[in-house]
């Protein structure tokens, strides 16, 4: 079975629809981890959620855009993202690789909340409170910055490639 841009691009959206579903289910694993597994979201991690979330909003809305003007400043939006996305993730496997020797990446929950007033407390637990350098969890051998990473990198690539197959037409 051979693949090209062309047949990637007889069907935007239903690419961005899958980018959106996609992104879901890997918020859903992400909320599983911390929630069910008792993973502590880190920084890092906190920032590759909200990534996550604007690309899946973004991919949704360009699945659903009527005009194709529309659907390229969403696909340049949702590539943009995740070549951020991509990048946080970049940097945290690269912490994880070569681990500082200070761990500066935040207090836990129940200590923000005893510390600081609330208005103050709140933002920080937006931040995360898990060790950025640590790894937690891994399979097949990558951890979850690592996967991360390939996933925003995928969507990268996917909206790059839907709009080279766009401008062909």
């Amino acid at each position: 079975m051979t693949f090209s841009l062309a047949q990637l691009g007889q069907h935007p959206r239903r690419v961005m629809g899958g980018i959106a579903l996609v992104c879901v289910a890997l918020l859903g694993f992400g909320l599983y981890l911390q929630h069910v597994v008792g993973l502590e979201p880190c920084p890092m991690c906190i920032v590759q959620r909200y990534a996550l979330v604007l690309v899946a909003v973004l991919a949704g809305v360009t699945a659903l855009a009527g005009h194709a003007g529309w659907r390229r400043v969403g696909l340049v939006a949702v590539g943009a993202l995740a070549v951020f996305g991509a990048f946080v993730a970049a940097r945290q496997s690269w912490l994880q690789w070569n681990p500082p020797e200070v761990l500066t990446c935040g207090r836990d929950f129940y200590g923000m909340i005893e510390s600081f007033p609330l208005k103050r407390a709140v933002p920080m637990i937006f931040r995360g409170s898990g060790d950025c350098s640590a790894i937690d969890w891994t399979f097949l051998g990558l951890s979850i910055a690592n996967w991360s990473f390939l996933c925003f990198s995928a969507i990268a690539l996917a909206a790059l490639a839907l709009l080279l197959s766009r401008s062909r037409h």
